[in-house]
């Protein structure tokens, strides 16, 4: 038979004891996932409004608040419905940062149009597309350190009525 020193055998004892009379931590409260599903599909309307309204406000925080550093921004434009499509256009974060302070700084354009749908959410991602004074956005969003941020555009000009 081995023995245990009485220290130890003691200090064992006692700690069982404390355990078996310590209170417990509360239960946690069930999650409310059709809260959070609300919440979150709240949050990624209101990124896809702060892209609209930061270009229409000429406020780059907002653009800064709902829109990824690493953003990519892909899309085609043409002056008119009866135009040829011009080439691709590709805009970076930092361009569209430096868009947003003159693009609409005289306040002159037409900020009349403006429509957000939000598709699709899940638990990172989430897509929406916003109709605005420039034509049709498709936006891809993923939640960092929890906040909806765009990361991912593909857009064009309105389509000929």
């Amino acid at each position: 038979m081995t023995r245990v020193p009485k220290s130890t055998a003691s200090a064992a004892i006692m700690a069982m004891t404390l355990m078996a009379f310590s209170p417990r931590p509360a239960a946690q409260a069930p999650v409310d996932r059709a809260a959070m599903q609300r919440a979150d599909r709240a949050a990624v309307e209101q990124a896809a409004l702060d892209y609209v309204e930061g270009l229409y406000n000429a406020d780059p925080a907002r653009i800064e608040r709902s829109v990824h550093p690493q953003l990519t921004k892909r899309g085609f434009w043409r002056d008119n419905a009866t135009r040829p499509w011009g080439p691709q256009e590709t805009m970076t974060y930092e361009q569209l940062i430096a868009l947003t302070k003159t693009w609409n700084a005289d306040k002159k354009r037409d900020t009349s149009i403006k429509k957000i749908d939000v598709f699709d959410v899940l638990d990172q991602t989430a897509t929406a597309k916003t109709t605005a004074m420039w034509g049709v956005d498709y936006l891809h969003l993923a939640k960092y350190d929890g906040r909806w941020k765009i990361i991912n555009i593909v857009w064009q000009a309105h389509p000929a009525k």
